[in-house]
Order: C-alpha cells, then sequence, then structure tokens
C-alpha cells in the first residue's frame, strides 16, 4: 500500500487488542508507527515484536486521560516526525452491569476514558493532521448506534463518540480532514477473556462477547485492513458486521421495532 509510505500514525491503545492488530497493519503498509498505552512494558514489547522484520513502529507511554500527558505525546511525536497523517483513537474499555447500578461515578470513569481521552488526542492533533489533509480513525461500536441490555455506560460513551465524528466531519471537511467512525461487532481475542468485575448477578448472555449479541467474532486483522481501506477512500464509517446497518435504519424509524430486534439478537 504505496499510500502509507513513510506516512506517521499515532495508535492510542495499541498494545494489545484491536489497537495492536491496528497498528500492525500500518506498520505492513510502510507507514511509521506510534503505540499508546498506559502500561510500558506491554507497549514497548508490541513495538519491539512489530519491528522485527523491519517496520518501523515506536511505543510512547501516555495515558490519555490526562490532558498533560496527551500534550507530551504530541509534542514529542512532531518533535521526532516533523508530520502527523493518521491518529487512530482506539484506547477504551467495554463495561457490564444493569443500567440502574451503574453509578453516576461509573459513567464519569468510563467517559473519561471511552470520549474524553478521545477528544483529548483529536484536539492536540488536528492542527498536524490538517497540514497534510490528515485522516482521524475513531473506534466506536455497534453500540454507538443501538445500546444493548447489561452494558453499563458503554453504550452511552459510544454514542457520544458517533455524535462527535459527526460534528468533526461537518466542520473540518472542508479544511482537509477525513474522519472514519468505525462501528464493529465483538472482536476476536483469542484465548484473552476480557475483565469485567463481578457477573453474577447478570444474565448469562451478558458473560459473552458483545454481551451475547448473535453474531459472529471480527477478525482483527481483517477488519484492520478495511479501516486502512476506508482511510484512503476517506469514507464517513465502516460498519461490521455490515448488515448491522438494516438494524441502525429500522430504530431510527420505529424505535419499538428497534427495541424488540435488539432483544431479538442477542443470546
Amino acid at each position: 500500500m504505496a499510500y502509507w509510505k513513510d506516512k506517521v500514525v499515532v495508535v492510542t491503545g495499541g498494545s494489545a487488542g484491536l489497537g495492536c492488530a491496528i497498528a500492525d497493519a500500518y506498520g505492513k503498509a510502510g507507514a511509521k508507527v506510534v503505540i499508546v498505552g498506559r502500561n510500558a512494558e506491554a507497549l514497548h514489547s508490541a513495538a519491539a515484536e512489530m519491528s522485527r522484520d523491519g517496520r518501523h513502529v515506536v511505543g510512547i507511554p501516555a495515558d490519555v486521560t490526562c490532558q498533560h500527558q496527551v500534550d507530551a505525546l504530541f509534542d514529542q511525536v512532531i518533535t521526532k516526525y516533523g508530520r502527523l497523517d493518521a491518529l487512530v483513537n482506539n484506547a477504551g474499555k467495554s463495561a457490564r452491569g444493569h443500567i440502574l447500578e451503574t453509578t453516576p461515578e461509573t459513567f464519569q470513569d468510563l467517559f473519561n476514558l471511552n470520549f474524553l481521552g478521545l477528544v483529548r488526542c483529536t484536539r492536540a492533533a488536528v492542527p498536524h493532521l490538517l497540514k497534510n489533509r490528515g485522516h482521524i480513525v475513531n473506534i466506536g461500536s455497534l453500540a454507538a448506534r443501538s445500546a444493548g441490555r447489561y452494558v453499563g455506560a458503554y453504550p452511552a460513551t459510544k454514542f457520544a463518540v458517533a455524535a462527535y465524528s459527526q460534528q468533526l466531519r461537518l466542520e473540518l471537511a472542508d479544511h482537509g480532514l477525513h474522519v472514519l467512525l468505525v462501528c464493529p461487532g465483538p472482536i476476536g481475542r483469542g484465548d484473552v477473556t476480557p475483565r469485567y468485575g463481578d457477573l453474577s448477578n447478570l444474565p448469562e448472555s451478558a458473560r459473552k462477547p458483545g454481551a451475547g449479541v448473535k453474531v459472529k467474532s471480527l477478525d482483527p486483522a481483517k477488519l484492520s485492513e478495511e479501516i486502512l481501506k476506508a482511510c484512503e477512500r476517506r469514507k464517513p464509517d465502516l460498519v461490521r458486521p455490515a448488515k448491522a446497518r438494516l438494524l441502525f435504519v429500522l430504530a431510527q424509524v420505529s424505535p419499538r421495532l428497534g427495541d424488540w430486534l435488539v432483544r431479538k439478537m442477542t443470546k
């Protein structure tokens, strides 16, 4: 993919999971990749692994919930490379819980990571991205378009990501910024089991990937390749599985029907 040759890409939450797969795909395409995370040891281990065949991947530890660390991160990137071509806002986490048992403090904590962390990084990156008609990739979720049961504050944070992505497009597309909202279903994790705390008071479905939604887990490597292609084509969104778009449309036309379909599609 000659398009990405020597372009500079920052991927938050890049040391594991989907973020690591996305960083790997950009590296294979010839980009200079900076992966970001809070765990310095895991970050540098992932960067070393991805750099074994000559790819350019480095790790910079930073916590996206801290403004001064975000500012320092992008200062380092610009000092080192002199440019920025893409930001992938991937850092975040899911959640489980009854909605009325999810406290305001829990909402606040998840918003700080899933949404405000993305806002902090975007605001720091955009002045540099605009110079190169660059890309912002915001990793949302199917839950960014349709809420689910027993996932606590998670859908609210991802709905916010979807709205923010649209606002960025409306205000900055004419200035050359491309914004891609990625709405994936459950991501294949191999043998890694997410940690959600005590789930004993939740239905069995809530303990499954995607809180039991009836879709196959996505291959992170394949999804990452699709993200790169969507960036090259400057698409506004990427929904996987694509058939989920029908649910989103029907839910807008008839919320009652949308709620029925969500229940029907949840194991």
